[in-house]
């Protein structure tokens, strides 16, 4: 008798933990994609940019961000990582934009980029992380996107 306790209740267990799962929305990732940056301040050793990132959100349900954990790779090289910390709301099925500060040093990142354009007016990116959610259990949600910005736009 106790050992069919002991299986029944790790089968109550199981059960409610599998039923947990039915709590957190399937939400799929929200599409980033980076529109602009402008240097808004800069020295030999460091500079700062204002980036323009257009978010698009595909599910039937609106998307509370606290905050955007994210890194950004130029022509194949890391030039920015960081978290944002500014919340910001996008509608079920809507879209919207922001501004991300972001922080680099030459050594690291202008450098290695200016040595790679050679004249070209486009420029690869990638920009990955985590958006950080005030959605029940689900706080994370993990994108990678890709593209190309056209360097004329850099303001």
């Amino acid at each position: 008798m106790r050992e069919f306790r002991g299986r029944l209740a790790l089968v109550l267990l199981l059960a409610s933990l599998s039923g947990c799962s039915a709590f957190v929305p399937k939400l799929e990732a929200p599409r980033l994609m980076l529109v602009s940056a402008a240097m808004t301040s800069g020295d030999m050793f460091s500079q700062t940019f204002l980036v323009r990132l257009h978010v698009q959100n595909p599910n039937d349900r609106e998307l509370p961000v606290r905050g955007i954990d994210y890194q950004l790779f130029l022509e194949g090289d890391s030039f920015a990582e960081g978290l944002s910390e500014k919340p910001f709301v996008v509608p079920a099925q809507g879209e919207t934009e922001f501004d991300l500060t972001v922080r680099t040093n030459f050594v690291s990142s202008i450098g290695r980029l200016l040595s790679r354009l050679n004249g070209k007016q486009k420029v690869d990116y990638v920009i990955e992380g985590k958006v950080l959610t005030d959605i029940g259990m689900l706080k994370k949600i993990p994108f990678r996107e890709s593209g190309v910005v056209d360097l004329a736009m850099v303001r």
